[in-house]
Formats: structure tokens, sequence, C-alpha cells
């Protein structure tokens, strides 16, 4: 034990001024310790956020991150501090392990969650931003935590992902390549004429400003239909595009399918009668 803590219980008003000299170096050296041990950690996290940056993790995660790493960093000084002047923590330490463990076990879920946002940060498969799919839900990217991911969906609405579902379940991630398809198929009436179909088809395609060159587009008779000839054309576009170069080339084939007098045909039925 410390003269520090001797004196602590040996405390008495005589000879004061000598015990406060003794008591002072210790004092001061806890006082340097916690002061420059914290601006360090708070230094440090600073560092850790400028890292995280020049490896590309998710800006959401900087914040956690740098929390978790500042917080632990002052505890480990603390505890240093307290060593020095004589205060043992073995015996806390000792006890919050046990609680710990007892923690472990009824948090089991929330510590996969845990691990789940652990293997996100590293494995990268989405960042935010990204318009992905995850087990069926469709949305972008908001926020990636270490518990949950948040999605907006394309009616505005926020999806909750645990970060279990992420890791386990199908991922699909629409926008990782940068460009993506649209397969839009259009029906024409058997009378009606194929080549001149397809080739109003890439005109379309073509003067879009939207669709992108290489890849060319590509047409191509898909289906034989039971009231008309099923032509499906692929386009490409930028990812964040996808909606917006959708709905401009539905409307626009509509349009050019009318001035060349292509049919769009509805569903019929034929009757004959057996005489």
């Amino acid at each position: 034990m410390s003269n520090f803590i001797q004196s602590l219980k040996d405390w008495s008003f005589e000879n004061l001024p000598d015990k406060i000299m003794n008591a002072l170096p210790h004092i001061i050296t806890f006082l340097l310790i916690i002061v420059i041990g914290f601006w360090l950690a708070n230094r440090i996290g600073e560092l850790l956020v400028k890292l995280l940056t020049r490896r590309n993790v998710d800006h959401s995660m900087h914040r956690f991150l740098q929390r978790s790493v500042v917080i632990l960093l002052k505890i480990v000084v603390a505890v240093i501090a307290l060593e020095q002047i004589g205060i043992s923590i073995n015996s806390f330490v000792t006890a919050i392990g046990a609680a710990g463990i007892t923690a472990g076990l009824g948090l089991q879920n929330s510590i996969a969650q845990f691990a789940g946002g652990v293997q996100i940060m590293f494995n990268k498969p989405f960042k935010s931003g990204d318009y992905v799919e995850i087990d069926g839900v469709q949305g972008k990217v908001k926020e990636i935590r270490f518990m949950y991911t948040t999605l907006i969906t394309n009616d505005n609405k926020t999806v909750v992902v645990p970060n279990l579902n992420v890791t386990t379940k199908n991922l699909i991630n629409y926008s990782h390549q940068g460009t993506i398809r649209i397969d839009s198929l259009f029906f024409i009436g058997y009378d009606d004429d194929i080549e001149k179909a397809k080739k109003v088809l890439l005109n379309v395609a073509t003067s879009n400003s939207n669709v992108i060159k290489n890849p060319k587009p590509i047409v191509g008779v898909s289906e034989h239909g039971a009231s008309g000839v099923g032509i499906t054309l692929m386009t490409w576009c930028e990812s964040d595009k996808y909606w917006e170069t959708y709905f401009q080339i539905q409307e626009e084939v509509k349009l050019a399918f009318d001035k060349n007098g292509i049919t769009i045909p509805y569903n019929q039925l034929d009757v004959h009668i057996d005489k």
C-alpha cells in the first residue's frame, strides 16, 4: 500500500503541513495523468476519425467508434491514475467481469446485432446513399449503426433493419457497380411489323439522355403472348437515375408507338361458334 493511502488511514491534524507535503506529489501525479491522459484520448479519437475517412469507412459509424475508443482510453487512464495513488481496483474489475458475463447471457441477440455492425464496417457491402434490397425490403441507405441500418423506401418510409438480418439474409446492392440495367417489356399486335417496332424502341433508347451508350441497348422478341408479341428493351443508366429513366422510357415508347401506328394490344377473347 502506498504512502498516500497509509497517510489517509493515519490522518490526524498533528503535523498537518508535513502530511500535506507528503500527499502533494501523489495528488499532482494523479491530476497530471488524468489531464494529459484525457487530452491524449481526445486527440486519438480525432485521429481515428481521419483514419476511418481515409479507409472509406461509412461516416455514420465515425462518431460511434470515436466515442467508444475515447471512453475506453479514458477508463484506462483513470485506472492508471488510481493505481499511482495506491487505490487497487482488482475487486472492482472482478465484479464488472462477473456482471458482464451475466449481462452477456441475457443480451445474446444484442451482441449478435453488434457483431453484424462490425461485419458491415469491415466487409462494406454497402454505404450510405446506396440503393439496396435487404430481405425483400428496398430503399436507400440513410444510416449505418452498429445495431441497425436505416433505409428510406421509395414512398419515403423509414425502415429500421437489424444488422443481424443484414448479415444473414439475402442482400442486393443496386448501386455498387454504379450502373444498372432497365428491362422493359412491351407488347405489340401480331399484325404489327416486328422490325419496325424494334427500330422504334432502339430510337427511344438512344434518344434518352439518361441511357448510357456503353453497354449498348438491346432489343429482341422475348414472348409470344395470348394477345400480342412481347419485345424486351434492355437499357443501362446510372444507378441513382433508375426510376427517372424507367418512367421516361415507358412514356416515350407509348408516344412513339402511337406516332408510328404500332398497336399495344389488350387482353381479348375470341369466341368461335361451331355450327
